[in-house]
């Protein structure tokens, strides 16, 4: 072969060998649709306000808006992406105007793709999400997934919510009642999850705590028959009789929603789960306070609460009341203590003995009255003498006949019926 056909033939393989390599080049060239997700080079950021990247394989250039750039808050582009950074995004659109690249492209909705498909897997699983509340609705809480999910406000707790404010910023476990990521629909439940824990809790307070002990709670709830009081882990309840030592009529003339207070532990129910408490057996009984403040022969306020037959009962300090017999109401006779008094009645009463031992008090309304003077009995008239009978001397009968005379006879018959 002559030097010449050997050129030749070396000037044929490089024309193949170029024209392959652009075959080669041409093939690896990513053609680009809406809906890839490809792998792009941060080559700017514009102003803070979008990103320029080269979509790699491609040999085109695309942008992502700021709002496209992740699911989660940031104040600046740089908190999430920096050039030169290689970032998996999604093409959303096609742009007829080139300038700014050939393809709008979004980080976030690939992340949130990714959060969908992470949240259903979880759902088919029976498995919970942990996430921030984002911020507080009139229908209840917004939670940020990286997606948004809704917590109705029925589903908030196991237990009637007013206001919703301290939820804000409180991460939290829920659980996925129902989602459809094509409508961005996304429903979390909180309640079943505190109903678990608060049943755990009191389980374990119930087994821990004992009779007689003295807790200190916050009044929950109000009711006509008592008050609820949260302890932490369980709500005991206070019965009505058991709040003061003095008849209480209304739990809220007593207490407050919110109030701290001292109670001391009555019962454990294990089996209902319930804590009966009191908070009247944490303060002095009003006796012992009696004993303290007053002595025999004070002088006492007080209110004729009852009235019997043989007296009347005076309250002269919360919880105390005493005894005015019905021979200590007045200085006069009288049939009843009704004669007297009647109940709700204002008196001022005397002390004549206090038995604290026996919750006994004996008092006088009497003995603060002036006795009324004693009357005199009349004085007798002396009683009249006899007037001496004047010797009549009688005139002698005309006949001479004395008058022993005349009824000498008459007298002797007498004498004679007499033996």
């Amino acid at each position: 072969m002559t030097e010449l056909e050997n050129n030749a033939q070396l000037e044929q393989q490089e024309i193949g060998s170029e024209t392959q390599t652009m075959e080669d080049a041409l093939e690896q060239v990513q053609e680009i649709s809406i809906g890839d997700v490809v792998m792009g080079e941060v080559l700017s950021i514009q102003d803070d306000n979008q990103v320029i990247v080269g979509i790699i394989g491609s040999g085109v250039e695309g942008v992502v808006p700021r709002n496209e750039l992740s699911a989660t808050s940031f104040d600046s582009i740089t908190d999430i992406v920096t050039e030169g950074d290689e970032v998996e995004l999604v093409v959303i659109k096609s742009n007829k105007d080139k300038e700014n690249g050939s393809f709008t492209l979004s980080r976030k909705r690939l992340e949130s793709k990714k959060v969908w498909d992470e949240i259903q897997t979880k759902f088919e699983n029976g498995e919970t999400v942990t996430a921030p509340v984002k911020d507080v609705v009139k229908g209840g809480l917004v939670v940020d997934l990286g997606v948004r999910g809704f917590v109705p406000a029925s589903m908030v707790a196991n237990y009637y919510v007013d206001d919703f404010s301290s939820y804000k910023g409180q991460e939290l476990e829920f659980k996925i009642i129902e989602i459809e990521p094509s409508e961005n629909r996304l429903i979390l439940s909180r309640k079943e999850l505190a109903e678990a824990e608060q049943a755990e809790k009191r389980n374990e307070f119930l087994q821990e705590v004992e009779e007689g002990s003295i807790l200190e709670g916050t009044v929950a709830r109000l009711t006509n028959f008592g008050a609820f009081i949260d302890l932490g882990s369980v709500d005991g309840l206070v019965h009505i009789s058991q709040i003061a030592h003095h008849h209480v009529k209304n739990p809220a003339d007593e207490l407050t929603i919110g109030d701290k207070v001292q109670v001391k532990v009555l019962a454990i129910d294990l089996e209902r789960g319930r804590v009966s408490l009191s908070i009247k057996e944490t303060q002095a009984g009003p006796w012992e306070a009696l004993v303290e403040e007053v002595s025999v022969d004070d002088v006492l306020a007080g209110t004729v609460k009852r009235l019997t037959a043989f007296g009347a009962f005076v309250e002269v300090r919360p919880g105390v009341e005493g005894l005015v017999h019905i021979s200590q109401i007045s200085h006069d006779h009288i049939a009843t203590p009704n004669d007297k008094l009647k109940e709700g009645q204002e008196v001022q009463v005397k002390v004549l003995d206090i038995k604290p031992e026996d919750q006994r008090l004996s008092l006088s309304i009497k003995a603060l009255e002036e006795k009324p003077a004693e009357e005199k009995p009349a004085a007798s008239k002396p009683k009249k003498q006899a007037k001496p009978q004047k010797q009549v001397e009688m005139p002698e009968d005309e006949s001479g006949f004395t008058l022993g005379d005349l009824l000498g006879d008459q007298l002797a018959n007498f004498a004679n019926e007499d033996n």
